[in-house]
């Protein structure tokens, strides 16, 4: 990344992205940024690096080169560790995904911890993610989940979250950032709420972490998740971060090598946290990519980004509001997302017609279909921004939706 390039000047850092541009060459006008950002080409070399010249195993290996990528393979592990505020890089787990590190303190934590008549809390602004998982467990454990309410304007009520607790309360699981209204959820709060009644907190921070400084002792929470593909870095690696001593009461997820301290017929003994949850071959290269992402976004500075995101929605907002045909969803002020509805038109065909005017949005139900049920609509259009979006994409997305009108005028 050119060091003078600043989000004071977002075009410039779109020449940072490869992916921006179409087959001709065209600017591609990417608002899809909420379901998975674009990557840097430095996310892409250090892949590129990781993959090629410098590839080799780690943890296993006594030669060179698989004890230098198991340097930066633990280096990556750090750097996530400092980027969130973690007290130590033991308490940061490489997973698949956000996805897989809600079920991993599901099937985990959840297990031994929650049993029958205990309560789950969860809100109904959720991702699938955050709500699949913890009707599993509940199915296998007879434990019931209790709902929390929106206010008007489409925030976690804490209200009424607060009036939810109770003594039977374990775990309370909650969105930090929606991802189809952008509403922000003051984490510290929620946190105090639960600890008050003697449960524990996950966050799925996956729209969170791209664009808000993270310190996890002043969140107070127990679990955080996150995926990397949404920070800017690739797929198939996320992020479960707990606090050391949860995760050293947790029993393993998945069996197999690297996840052992000793094994025989007779009985196995397991690794201390992280590396009791990382079985098998872990994600090298995506790791080592992922810390080329956190390097990117740090660089720029996450509060600058929410700040730079949060503009471009607010901008958004007030363009849509001037058309009569136009629903939106969600609080004025949002974490860079908006979502709305364009009268007579459902948002598929919304989304195809922008795509022929290179403009990429997301159209459906967006993993979160309670949410939509309590918005009264089947989906919705979904506009996301990324440090790299400025307000030629806002005005690509107009137009298209103004030549929209025409076609279902």
């Amino acid at each position: 990344m050119n060091e003078t390039v600043t989000l004071s000047a977002p075009s410039a850092l779109k020449a940072d992205f490869p992916g921006l541009l179409t087959p001709d060459g065209e600017p591609w006008h990417y608002l899809d940024t909420a379901a998975s950002a674009q990557k840097p080409q430095a996310v892409i070399d250090a892949m590129s690096r990781a993959l090629g010249k410098d590839y080799a195993t780690v943890h296993r290996g006594v030669y060179g080169r698989s004890a230098q990528m198991t340097l930066g393979y633990e280096a990556a592990r750090r750097r996530t560790a400092e980027f969130i505020g973690a007290k130590s890089e033991n308490e940061i787990v490489f997973v698949r995904g956000a996805t897989e590190a809600i079920n991993l303190v599901a099937a985990t934590w959840g297990m031994t911890r929650i049993g029958e008549g205990d309560r789950i809390v969860l809100s109904t602004l959720e991702h699938h993610s955050n709500i699949v998982p913890w009707q599993m467990l509940s199915e296998r454990t007879g434990a019931e989940i209790d709902v929390c309410p929106l206010t008007e304007d489409g925030r976690i009520d804490l209200g009424a979250l607060e009036a939810l607790l109770t003594s039977r309360t374990k775990l309370v699981s909650l969105a930090h950032v929606s991802n189809v209204l952008g509403s922000v959820l003051d984490g510290r709060k929620a946190a105090d709420l639960a600890h008050s009644v003697g449960a524990k907190i996950m966050l799925d921070g996956c729209q969170a972490a791209p664009r808000m400084t993270l310190d996890m002792a002043a969140l107070d929470c127990d679990f955080y998740a996150f995926s990397g593909h949404k920070l800017y870095g690739p797929t198939g690696i996320g992020v479960l971060w707990a606090r050391e001593e949860l995760l050293e009461q947790m029993p393993p997820y998945q069996g197999g090598g690297a996840m052992i301290e000793k094994v025989a017929f007779e009985g196995t003994t397991y690794a201390p946290p992280p590396q009791r949850f990382e079985a098998g071959t872990p994600m090298i290269t995506e790791a080592i990519a992922l810390h080329a992402a956190i390097d990117y976004v740090d660089a720029l500075g996450p509060d600058k980004l929410f700040e730079h995101e949060s503009a471009l929605a607010a901008t958004l907002r007030e363009e849509l509001r001037k058309l009569n045909a136009v629903t939106l969803f969600g609080p004025e002020e949002s974490a860079g997302i908006v979502s709305f509805a364009l009268e007579g038109v459902h948002p598929h065909d919304l989304g195809t017609i922008l795509d022929e005017e290179n403009v990429a949005i997301r159209a459906g139900h967006h993993c979160a279909q309670p949410l939509m049920n309590h918005l009264g609509v089947p989906a919705t259009a979904r506009a996301s921004f990324g440090l790299y979006n400025d307000e030629s994409d806002i005005d690509a997305l107009l137009r298209g939706i103004e030549r929209t009108r025409r076609i279902f005028g």
